[in-house]
C-alpha cells in the first residue's frame, strides 16, 4: 500500500519531522532516487530512530569525496580527489568524518551520532585536528567539532602544516591538480553575492572627503583593536606555488593572519604561531609596503581570518584575473577612481592592480602633446587600494561606490547565505548523516530550495532579512543560540 508524505515547512526552523500517512495519490512521480529514500524512512519510523551502523563498501573514500561536496565549499568528484582524500586521511578518519555531522558538534553528540564511544572517538579526532582536517572551535566552554571543507579548510590548513617528516611537496602537487576548472567552475561558475572572502581597502586610500564614512570592519586597525588572541601562519598559496616551483615573488611565507578563536584553534594545533598586538599591525604594515592585497573573513562582526595575497600566488586573484572567476571574491564599498588632470600617465596603478581592472590609454592635451590616463574597469575593481598606494602624485584613490555591497553581519549569517548559493543548505538544517529521516528531508527540502525562483527569492533585498531571521528562530528552538553570534 502505498504512503504519502506530509511535510511541515516550519520544521526548517523548529524540530525537523515528518508524518507518514496512508493510503496515498499516485507518487509515481517523485524521482526513483526520492521515493527509494522515502520508504525506507517509512521503514526507519515504524521501528524508531535508525541509523547507519558500520559502514562498508568497497571505497569509503568516495563517501568522504561525497560528505565533503556537502561542507562550505563544491568537492567535484573525480580521481584526483580519490588520490588526494586517500593521501590525506586514513580508512578509520574518513569514515568518522563521514559520520559526523554537517555542522558544529560537542564530543558528546559526536558519540551518540556515529556511534564511537567518547573514549575511542577521541584519538581519532585529536588526529584529524592536529591536521586541520576536522575543525575544533572553543565556544560555549567546550569544543564543538565539525568536518573541515575544502576551502576555507582543508586546502588552506594542509599547506600551513609546519614541522619535519611532512610530505608538504606530494600534497601542493595533489592540491594544485584537483583544484582545476572543474573545481574554480562548481564553486564560482555563477556569480557569487556571499562567497567567504571580501576585499580590504587600505586604510589611507580612501578619498579624505570620504573618509568618514570607512564602517569600522572595512579598517585593519579597528579588526585588531577589537581581537584578544592573534596569530600569523604560512600563506598557504604562496606555500602551495613554492613546492610548485611557480612562487614569482619575494613575499614572505608567513603573513597569513587569525584572530579569536580562530588564532586560537590553529595556535593549538602548530599551524599559526602566537603573537602581540604590535606584532600583528607590524605584519599589516608590511603588507601595506609591498602592496598586497588585504582579503578579509567576509562577516561585518568577529573577523576571523585576513589573508595578504599577491597576483602571482594567491588562488583567488588567479582565479579572477587568469579564468575569469570574478564571483569569489566580494568587493569593499569603494572603487578606485583616477583624476584626469592630476594623472601623469605613468602606468604604476596599472602594473599594480591585482586584477588587471586599469588599463593605460592614449590622451591629447592641449590639442598637441600626447600622454597616457589610467582607466579603471568598475566592473572587475576590487576596490582593495593598491592602484592608490603605488600612485606617485595622488591622482589615484577610492571614493565610495554608488551602490552599497551587502557583506553577512556574522559567520552564522555568512554560512547559511552562502550554503544557499552553493545548493548545501539543507546539510545545516539536517545534519545527521546516519538517520534516513534526516536524509530524506535533505533531498525533500534540498530539492526544493534549489528551485530557482526560490533561491533567488530568498536571497534577495525584499526576502533576505525575514529567511535570516526564520533561520535563527529556528538555531534557538534547537539550543543553538550560541551559534547566531560568531
Amino acid at each position: 500500500m502505498p504512503f504519502v508524505l506530509v511535510y511541515r515547512m516550519p520544521s526548517v526552523t523548529g524540530a525537523p519531522g515528518f508524518v507518514c500517512e496512508q493510503p496515498s495519490p499516485d507518487i509515481a512521480g517523485l524521482p526513483s532516487k526520492l521515493i527509494d529514500i522515502f520508504f525506507r524512512c517509512v521503514q526507519a519510523k515504524r521501528k524508531g530512530r535508525f541509523t547507519l551502523g558500520h559502514l562498508v563498501g568497497k571505497d569509503i573514500f568516495r563517501r568522504l569525496g561525497r560528505k565533503i561536496d556537502g561542507l562550505g565549499s563544491r568537492t567535484p568528484w573525480n580521481g584526483k580527489l580519490h588520490a588526494l582524500l586517500k593521501e590525506l586521511y586514513s580508512a578509520e578518519e574518513a569514515e568518522v568524518v563521514v559520520k559526523m555531522p554537517y555542522g558544529l558538534s560537542t564530543l558528546e553528540r559526536l558519540a551518540k551520532v556515529t556511534g564511537y564511544e567518547s573514549k575511542a572517538l577521541r584519538p581519532i579526532l585529536d588526529g584529524l585536528t592536529a591536521k586541520g582536517l576536522v575543525l575544533d572551535l572553543w565556544l560555549q566552554e567546550t569544543y564543538h567539532y565539525a568536518p573541515s571543507p575544502m576551502v576555507v579548510g582543508i586546502f588552506e590548513f594542509t599547506m600551513m602544516r609546519m614541522g619535519p617528516d611532512l610530505n608538504t611537496r606530494e600534497w601542493a602537487k595533489l592540491l594544485h591538480e584537483y583544484m582545476d576548472d572543474s573545481f574554480r567552475a562548481a564553486n564560482w561558475g555563477e556569480e557569487m553575492r556571499f562567497p567567504i572572502m571580501r576585499a580590504l581597502p587600505h586604510e589611507g586610500t580612501v578619498r579624505p572627503a570620504e573618509y568618514v564614512e570607512i564602517m569600522d570592519y572595512e579598517k585593519a586597525s579597528s579588526l585588531i583593536a577589537g581581537s584578544d588572541r592573534f596569530a600569523i601562519g604560512l600563506c598557504s598559496c604562496r606555500h602551495e606555488k613554492a613546492h610548485l616551483g611557480e612562487k614569482q615573488c619575494h613575499v614572505p611565507l608567513e603573513t597569513c593572519s587569525q584572530f579569536g578563536y580562530a588564532a586560537d584553534m590553529l595556535i593549538r594545533h602548530n599551524l599559526a604561531r602566537e603573537v602581540s598586538r604590535s606584532e600583528m599591525e607590524d605584519n599589516f604594515a608590511r603588507s601595506k609596503g609591498m602592496g598586497l592585497v588585504l582579503t578579509a573573513d567576509n562577516v561585518r562582526k568577529n573577523v576571523k581570518f585576513v589573508c595578504h595575497c599577491c597576483k602571482c600566488c594567491c588562488n583567488v586573484l588567479l582565479a579572477v584575473n587568469r579564468y575569469g572567476y570574478s564571483g569569489c571574491l566580494v568587493t569593499s564599498n569603494f572603487i578606485a577612481e583616477v583624476i584626469g588632470e592630476t594623472c601623469t600617465g605613468c602606468g604604476k596603478c596599472a602594473e599594480a592592480c591585482p586584477v588587471d581592472a586599469i588599463t593605460m590609454a592614449g590622451r591629447e592635451r592641449g590639442g598637441k602633446e600626447k600622454t597616457q590616463i589610467a582607466l579603471v574597469d568598475h566592473t572587475m575593481c576590487l576596490g582593495c587600494g593598491v592602484c592608490a598606494l603605488k600612485c606617485p602624485k595622488g591622482a589615484c584613490t577610492l571614493t565610495k561606490r554608488a551602490q552599497r555591497v551587502i557583506h553577512p553581519e556574522t559567520t552564522f549569517e555568512r554560512i547559511i547565505l552562502g550554503s544557499l548559493e552553493t545548493g548545501t543548505l539543507q546539510n545545516q538544517l539536517f545534519d545527521d548523516p546516519n538517520r534516513m529521516d534526516q536524509k530524506f528531508m535533505r533531498a525533500f527540502v534540498g530539492a526544493f530550495l534549489g528551485l530557482p525562483p526560490v533561491k533567488r527569492a530568498l536571497l534577495s533585498d525584499r526576502m533576505r532579512s525575514r529567511f535570516l531571521d526564520a533561520m535563527k528562530n529556528g538555531a534557538r528552538k534547537r539550543g543553538k543560540e550560541w551559534a547566531i553570534g560568531i
